[in-house]
């Protein structure tokens, strides 16, 4: 059975380990990156899982998949969110992991922003079309968004409204 909740500090260790293996097996679906964050402390990601909402899915009491949540600060931009961080184990793909972390990020969004960005890579099919199945829209192609070696890798930029009807 799938359950979808909000991680805190105590589960620091199992969200580092599934982030790290995202990192390490999809380069070019993060902006950051393994090295970046292989040593990162276990105590900072628990801090970090304290102070944001990230979205876990569980299958029988396992961490299968994540999303994260973040509200600009600024006056001027806080009606606006980020989704990021968006993983879900390869042996997991298929069981409806990433449409209940969606929608539990919107959920967590709606009444607290208008709108609801995110970025994917151009090349993800399976992604983009999740996403818009959701209502996200697509408002631009950023061109060379990473560099991963010599490589590049484009990002379509998606955004939700979640202004009141």
């Amino acid at each position: 059975m799938l359950q979808v909740r909000r991680l805190r500090g105590g589960d620091a260790g199992a969200y580092q380990a599934l982030r790290l293996a995202g990192l390490r097996l999809h380069p070019d679906a993060f902006g950051s990156s393994w090295e970046e964050e292989a040593d990162r402390p276990l105590a900072t990601t628990a801090e970090a899982l304290e102070a944001n909402y990230v979205a876990g899915c569980e299958r029988d009491g396992a961490l299968i998949g994540i999303a994260g949540l973040r509200r600009a600060t600024s006056v001027k931009t806080r009606h606006r969110g980020v989704i990021w961080g968006i993983y879900v184990d390869p042996a997991a793909r298929g069981l409806g992991v990433g449409e209940r972390l969606i929608a539990a990020v919107i959920e967590q969004a709606r009444g607290q922003v208008e709108d609801l960005l995110l970025t994917v890579s151009a090349h993800n099919a399976t992604a983009i079309s999740l996403y818009r199945r959701f209502g996200f829209e697509d408002y631009g192609l950023d061109h060379r968004s990473l560099k991963i070696g010599d490589g590049y890798v484009d990002e379509l930029l998606m955004k939700l409204d979640l202004r009141p009807a």
